[in-house]
């Protein structure tokens, strides 16, 4: 019999937010984690804005072998995957070791500590023949990416299954859909799993300015990412993590555990289309939410909210409303959508993992987080895109999806403990 997987553990972090509590109620609030960049210069770049996460490794516990060798990325991830664990409560010595998986996402890894290191070794880029003798000792941890899970694993001594996935801005669900797909065939009872990027770095933004992905919205940060308004002109780069601890559902209810949701179903496609556009149609995407709900057992019908991709893009937005409709039908039409990087920005292959603890967050709570800056819908965006103002509405089944450079389309359906 095909087991089921509970949420028992919630660890974040983005801008606004420090912790769980801290990011609801920036989402519940409305409010914007957005601001210039101050990690370097930004004016030499054509989008100057981006969602930074407040983050202090020492004031949130981690020692100076622990910075010194981390990138980042790596930080958060080890930070949240801290706060998941106590908060589920769970004494991880009485689940055999080999019963312990970790699944962690990220779309690019050790890029801060990479780009540091490179201008370091090349004084900002004047040598062609670098000074290796300016090498970090922790080189290695940077250029394999292998290493955030690892870490990840030393915290609870996870000797089970101990993965990276990296499928661009799908990372974060993905990573969390392998993990719920090592539970249910049996393979592990515990999974740590999510996603963590912090890609806010000159040459991040340079690539995302070429292709014109980012906003140019520079003097007004806080109204800046406007998902599925007609102004949109771009995503917000971000950075955060989000890490959840999953397990056997029957374990978790025997052991008395608090459980913030099921996931009930999952499914991902690709496009085979194009690195960076999508088809209008949204056929791919709404094909994995079909594989999803199918999985989950459940109806178009029974969708209460859908938290979505939401990147503030112009054809992102027109993509996946199509999908929804194609999917959902009519229904979609009474269906309440938003889109949480409206507030925390997209942080690449983390926003999928936090976007997902926003969706149990919603179950949890009885609250639909809004869609900030939602001021002139677009008319090809005709949907319930829950503007400014957050809704109350008891939610038993949530759907989240993802899309991702590649062609990546994923789907993620869940649903209340104890939901009919």
């Amino acid at each position: 019999m095909k087991r089921r997987v509970a949420i028992t553990g919630i660890g974040v972090r983005t801008a606004g937010g420090s912790g769980r509590s801290q990011f609801w109620e920036l989402l519940i609030s409305g409010r914007t984690g957005t601001r210039r960049i101050s990690f370097f210069d930004p004016s030499p770049y054509r989008s100057q804005v981006a969602a930074e996460a407040d983050f202090d490794p020492v004031c949130e516990g981690l020692s100076p072998g622990e910075t010194g060798r981390m990138d980042r990325s790596t930080q958060l991830a080890v930070v949240c995957a801290r706060e998941a664990v106590a908060d589920s409560g769970l004494d991880f010595a009485t689940v055999p070791p080999e019963r312990v998986g970790v699944s962690l996402g990220s779309a690019v890894a050790a890029t801060t500590s990479l780009e540091r290191e490179y201008l370091a070794l090349s004084d900002s880029g004047r040598w062609w023949l670098v000074e290796h003798e300016r090498l970090s000792p922790h080189m290695f941890d940077y250029m394999s990416p292998g290493v955030m899970p690892a870490e990840i694993a030393w915290q609870v001594g996870a000797e089970g299954p101990v993965v990276l996935v990296s499928n661009g801005c799908t990372s974060g669900v993905d990573s969390i859909g392998h993990a719920v797909e090592l539970i249910t065939e049996g393979t592990a009872d515990v999974m740590l799993t999510g996603g963590s990027d912090a890609p806010i770095t000159p040459i991040v933004v340079a690539s995302l300015d070429a292709i014109q992905a980012t906003t140019p919205r520079n003097d007004d940060p806080e109204h800046a990412c406007r998902p599925f308004d007609a102004s949109r002109d771009g995503f917000v780069l971000a950075e955060g993590a989000a890490m959840l601890v999953l397990e056997d559902y029957e374990r978790a209810r025997g052991r008395g555990a608090h459980v913030y949701a099921e996931i009930a179903g999952y499914a991902a496609r690709g496009n085979a289309y194009h690195m960076t556009r999508l088809k209008a149609d949204g056929r791919e995407l709404a094909e994995a939410i079909r594989a999803a709900l199918d999985e989950a057992r459940l109806g178009p019908a029974t969708v209460d909210y859908i938290n979505a991709h939401g990147a503030g893009t112009k054809q992102n937005d027109r993509h996946e409303t199509a999908a929804f409709k194609d999917s959902l039908g009519q229904h979609a039409y009474r269906t309440p959508v938003s889109s949480i990087k409206s507030m925390v920005g997209h942080s690449l292959g983390a926003i999928g993992s936090i976007e997902i603890a926003a969706s149990a967050l919603t179950i949890e709570n009885g609250v639909i987080p809004p869609t900030a800056n939602l001021h002139e819908p677009d008319p090809e965006c005709d949907l319930d895109y829950v503007p400014l103002t957050a809704r109350e509405a008891r939610i038993d089944t949530v759907l989240s999806v993802g899309s991702g450079f590649g062609g990546f389309q994923s789907a993620m359906v869940l649903r209340r403990p104890g939901a009919s």
